[in-house]
């Protein structure tokens, strides 16, 4: 049988009081509507901090984020938290799975990334060298070496599926919704064939030849324009 679990990634759950109203307040996406979704938490100005994707299980939520980025991200949310009565822990009991077939739910950001579900953590053998390239081909990036300090939108988010212009508040929504209003996306993080890092490198994969880079829209030349950001950058935008 295939490998399926993704090591990179751990499980963080939120539970307690109204563990759902309070996540909806801080992050790009709406949490009140059917999961799983991908979102995003993001500093004041729209940068990211952390992307991940929201799981229900019951009347908690279930964060499927990067393993490395897991106690930042606890500790970050513990910040908002106050005095709620909510349990922000990692779920060591459950691991984030990966196939590009078969059944289950298809990823919240792109039905061509195959099939994500979370599952009980058994030690099994790495899905992450499959994963990792299966995801760039098909221009998708993900965790703080590629999307961070980057802009919500200029991620690639609204394409994405990973974030709501009509749920209300969250941390960084002023400069993302004016970003969006005045379609004003004049970068964007796409991935490129590379056989070695250059000057607008975030991260270099020299295994894929591979490597994602922060572009202006107009000079995308060499990049992987897939067929869901397309249409994204046929639109016009403003200075």
């Amino acid at each position: 049988m295939a490998a399926t679990t993704l090591t990179d990634r751990a499980v963080v759950r939120l539970s307690g009081e109204d563990a759902r109203g309070f996540l909806q307040g801080l992050i790009t996406s709406d949490v009140e509507n059917p999961l799983p979704v991908w979102a995003g938490l993001l500093t004041p100005q729209g940068k990211c901090l952390f992307d991940f994707i929201v799981w229900a299980d019951g009347d908690d939520l279930l964060l499927d984020c990067e393993a490395s980025a897991a106690d930042d991200l606890i500790k970050r949310l513990a910040i908002y938290r106050l005095r709620r009565p909510i349990r922000i822990e990692r779920d060591p009991s459950l691991a984030v799975h990966w196939s590009l077939d078969g059944e289950g739910p298809s990823d919240a950001r792109l039905s061509a990334l195959g099939k994500r579900w979370l599952g009980p953590a058994d030690g099994a053998v790495s899905a992450v060298s499959g994963w990792l390239e299966h995801r760039l081909r098909l221009g998708v990036c993900e965790g703080r070496a590629e999307l961070g300090d980057i802009l919500w939108l200029e991620c690639n988010a609204a394409e994405l599926n990973g974030v709501s212009f009509t749920k209300g508040c969250f941390v960084g929504q002023e400069n993302t919704a004016r970003m969006n209003w005045r379609q004003k996306v004049n970068r964007r993080l796409v991935v490129v064939e590379s056989d070695a890092p250059g000057p607008r490198t975030r991260i270099h994969y020299p295994e894929l030849g591979l490597a994602v880079e922060h572009r202006r829209t107009g000079d995308l030349e060499g990049a992987i324009i897939p067929d869901w950001l397309k249409a994204a950058l046929a639109q016009p935008t403003t200075a």
